[in-house]
């Protein structure tokens, strides 16, 4: 095990967030809200499965997990632990799951009915209407879910679990920000009516995923406190109702979107929500804290929003449990920092999950890979040193060096050794990991400077990969072929 690591040093706090920070600290922790949270596997070197349970979902006390994908490790770990949990069906499977009920059957029964006790959810595909995403996976969505659902009724499951279907929030309109003109987006109208009748038929909620970090990002108009449920905030005007922050709002649109689809009753769970802590400017551990501490303690006092007053979301699903060095940076490089801990289960900040007012339960007995580095060897002709430079970002996570990130104020050439050393710990510490044409230098020495940390990366040569996807086309193909279907 690795001796102690140097943690983040919060940077200063603006003195309106250290105030708010400081009325979190002192005022007692609001009864439990509905919260659980998401744990993703895009990452290069997990944490096992077995440790994230038992060291930090069991002693955080967290109620529920939604799993990015069915992982049997992770699924096999939670398994009689009492957490409810939500299974992943990634965007990959919605094709064959979607033209085959045997398929669905297949994948029900080997991720599902193994561990039916604790499976409260199968969320099928990922953000399918993300307007990046285009419309590639839309024809298969609605299809693929009531295969899943016939599945589980032939397994005797669905009075136990429902079917949903995640839903970014740019699935409906809502340009001017206000939520009474929200609408679903038109080209998703005749996919959307069939995903609302199928969840209608089946009692099942509509499943949101928010982003407030890409929203404040691209809604200049709208301040930092309207997201931190800060109440200086400065409200939005919606005729006679008050919006004074993000997630109320953001509620209501739905809201209103459903109504004007026909189905104005439907249950709402957040699937996603977070703000991240690195990879871009106003996004600090300090900020991500005060945004998650007052998104908890919004939905713990259960006075739901403005036109769902006293009915907040059944369940809200924080983003997320681990930063993720794999995750996609489509949307942003901030996109790997949204963890509460750190990829190696040490918390970033307080938020409650579950643990009331105590502090949050960091990773135990971390394994780690020796402690070496590498860096830039500033002996050798560094000339032509950027080709390298690009060519380690390119196959490494070099999202902290972005404007804004924990390792942005390093400068040149420690820069250079922040993406030498990602590269090499990504691809465990291999001699030729730290090349590099040789301008690489292996060292003993840490060279994290000040919040910018150059990381160990987690051993993981005992425990088993998980592959989402790879898994489960494995077993797709295993069924196909023994079915004579290929």
């Amino acid at each position: 095990m690795r001796p102690s690591r140097r943690r983040h040093p919060l940077p200063p706090l603006a003195p309106g967030l250290l105030l708010l920070l400081l009325l979190h600290a002192l005022a007692p922790p609001p009864a439990a809200a509905a919260v659980g949270v998401n744990w993703g596997f895009s990452s290069s070197h997990p944490l096992p499965a077995a440790q994230v349970v038992r060291g930090l979902l069991l002693p955080n006390s967290v109620p529920r997990v939604r799993l990015a994908a069915a992982s049997p490790d992770a699924l096999a770990a939670l398994s009689g632990t009492g957490v409810a949990v939500t299974v992943g069906v990634p965007n990959e499977l919605l094709r064959p799951l979607a033209t085959s009920r045997k398929a669905a059957a297949a994948w029900v029964h080997d991720n599902v009915t193994r561990y039916a006790s604790g499976v409260r959810y199968v969320a099928v595909g990922d953000e399918s209407f993300l307007l990046n995403h285009g419309q590639q996976n839309q024809s298969f969505l609605v299809s693929a879910a009531a295969n899943i659902q016939r599945a589980l009724v032939d397994a005797k499951l669905s009075n136990k679990m429902k079917v949903v279907v995640p839903c970014s929030s740019d699935v409906y309109l809502n340009t001017s920000a206000l939520p009474s003109k929200a609408y679903f987006r038109p080209e998703v109208n005749e996919t959307i009516a069939e995903l609302l009748s199928f969840l209608a038929n089946h009692s099942s909620p509509f499943m949101v995923e928010l982003n407030p970090f890409s929203s404040f990002q691209h809604k200049k108009n709208l301040s930092l406190d309207y997201y931190l449920f800060q109440l200086m905030s400065h409200p939005v005007s919606d005729g006679h109702i008050k919006y004074d922050n993000y997630f109320d709002a953001s509620i209501d649109a739905l809201v209103t979107s459903l109504t004007k689809a026909g189905f104005s009753n439907m249950d709402i769970v957040v699937g996603r929500v977070g703000w991240p802590s690195d990879g871009a400017v106003n996004a600090t551990p300090a900020i991500a804290q005060s945004f998650m501490t007052g998104l908890v303690n919004h939905l713990a006092r259960k006075s739901g929003t403005p036109l769902r007053p006293k009915v907040p979301p059944i369940e809200t699903y924080l983003f997320s449990l681990l930063d993720e060095d794999q995750r996609s940076i489509a949307s942003g490089s901030y996109e790997r920092h949204h963890g509460i801990f750190t990829f190696d289960g040490q918390a970033k900040y307080y938020v409650n999950l579950g643990q009331g007012s105590k502090a949050l339960e960091n990773a135990p007995d971390v394994q780690y890979l020796p402690s070496k580095w590498c860096v830039l060897d500033n002996n050798k002709d560094i000339s032509n040193v950027s080709s390298s430079f690009s060519a380690a970002c390119s196959n490494a996570d070099c999202t902290a060096l972005s404007p804004g990130g924990s390792c942005s104020g390093i400068g040149w050439p420690g820069n250079v050794s922040y993406a030498f050393n990602n590269f090499y710990q990504q691809h465990d510490q291999s001699e030729e990991g730290c090349s590099f044409n040789g301008l690489g230098l292996i060292t003993t020495v840490d060279p994290s400077v000040d919040n910018c940390m150059f990381n160990l990366a987690i051993d993981t040569s005992t425990a088993a990969s998980f592959h989402p996807i790879l898994a489960m086309l494995q077993i797709l193909v295993l069924f196909f072929c023994t079915y004579n279907l290929l």
